[in-house]
């Protein structure tokens, strides 16, 4: 049996305990990309953390409802340098979002600025929230 909590603080310390155990283990493929998550009137935008990223190696696709984001970080280290110290991921790295179907995947936008790629995702109309009026007359207002 498999139980699982739906506890944030829970969630959020499994989260970091994975990554950590992650980093520990040396699995740098596939490392994770930091995000955070906006919800507005008309969009929902995301933060992704990508510091020392090629622009060109960035990758955003959208392919049946899974936004994906990828890049690439080479390693800096010339021929005749040896690093003592080797604290930064390099690799590949990539994060998936599941849309919501109240978003367009159709218009997604992205743009990358010091460091931080930011896609912008809009909501449907048909989700938009919306006013509905009141009808006022002394009959049954709504048929059956």
């Amino acid at each position: 049996m498999l139980l699982t909590s739906i506890d944030p603080f829970v969630q959020e310390f499994e989260r970091q305990f994975d990554r950590a155990v992650r980093q520990v283990a040396g699995q740098t493929g596939g490392a994770a990309v930091p995000m955070d998550g906006i919800r507005r009137a008309d969009d929902v935008v995301l933060r992704f953390d990508l510091p020392g990223i090629d622009p060109g190696s960035i990758e955003v696709t959208v392919d049946r409802g899974v936004l994906t984001v990828s890049a690439r970080r080479e390693e800096e280290i010339a021929e005749d340098e040896r690093a003592f110290v080797r604290e930064r991921p390099m690799g590949s790295f990539t994060r998936r979002v599941y849309l919501s179907e109240h978003l367009d995947a159709d218009a997604v936008e992205a743009a990358y600025d010091n460091g931080v790629l930011a896609v912008r995702i809009p909501v449907l109309e048909r989700a938009k929230p919306r006013k509905v009026a009141v009808r006022q007359s002394g009959a049954k207002a709504i048929q059956n």
